[in-house]
């Protein structure tokens, strides 16, 4: 049996403290979904909800078209993250193991771009989409996408991955026949999948709670994501917070199933080129 350590007990005290203001607000966000508007008006607010009134839920629905909201997040969402896995892949391996002029300078300059904050370039990407007609009709989602398709943070944390592969295998891979692209998709890809998954997971979650762009480009109501589409339930119905708040919690469904499915595909991903 273990010996009782003070100091491992302490850590987890602290741990579990500060957990505390990360969860709050999710779990409030759920729990003020099925609260009466009783409930939510009392003071000090009431952390347990007396009876589930299901009616918010029911409500988000007649009030702004919540499917049509997730059937446009999800192709934004999914298209970025398929591009940019597939981008990050292509570029980490010619990063990792081809023989270019300039190789370092080169992948130095790719990551800088790291350090450039999105709002200094937004305004040069709406005046490029919509000069490009990308902001009307159904070329909506391709002015959402397009900014997106490539990440450095992704081809960084794959190339240290790609990085690990030990050369014996490359070189008997080689001496196989395979040449680059076989050795590619065939070898590296498939032993890379908690890596490749890791920046998945990441690139949706960032890509479905965009909010500041596509609160600019998009035009028509028809192609709104769904963060844009549930702040009009608080322009239209200030008054009921539960319906706020049920709207907030559909649209954290997915992305918590998202962490909670990917979670050790992204711990193992991101350590993965922690050691050679």
């Amino acid at each position: 049996m273990k010996k009782f350590r003070f100091g491992q007990a302490a850590v987890y005290v602290v741990l579990g403290l500060a957990l505390i203001p990360v969860l709050f607000p999710i779990y409030y966000g759920f729990v003020g979904a099925v609260m009466g508007p009783g409930d939510l008006a009392t003071y000090p607010p009431a952390l347990v909800p007396h009876e589930l009134y299901w009616q918010n839920i029911t409500d988000v629905f007649r009030s702004v078209p919540l499917g049509r909201f997730y059937v446009n997040s999800a192709v934004q969402a999914g298209a970025i993250t398929v591009a940019q896995i597939v981008t990050s892949i292509l570029a980490a391996y010619a990063f990792a193991f081809l023989r270019l002029p300039a190789k370092a300078a080169t992948f130095a300059l790719f990551l800088a771009t790291l350090m450039v904050p999105w709002e200094a370039i937004i305004i040069p990407n709406y005046l490029a989409i919509s000069g490009w007609g990308l902001a009307r009709g159904g070329l909506t989602y391709l002015g959402l996408m397009l900014p997106f398709l490539a990440s450095a943070f992704g081809t960084f944390l794959l190339r240290q991955a790609f990085l690990q592969f030990p050369t014996e295998l490359r070189d008997a891979a080689v001496i196989d026949g395979c040449g680059h692209w076989r050795l590619l998709w065939r070898v590296i890809v498939p032993l890379s999948k908690p890596s490749i998954a890791a920046v998945g997971v990441y690139v949706f979650l960032s890509a479905w709670n965009q909010y500041f762009w596509p609160l600019i480009l998009i035009r028509d109501s028809e192609y709104q994501t769904l963060q844009i589409g549930i702040s009009q339930l608080n322009d239209a119905e200030a008054a009921q917070p539960g319906l706020v708040l049920a709207g907030v919690a559909l649209s954290l469904l997915p992305t918590l199933a998202v962490v909670l499915f990917g979670q050790r595909y992204i711990v193992r991903g991101l350590t993965a080129g922690a050691l050679r």
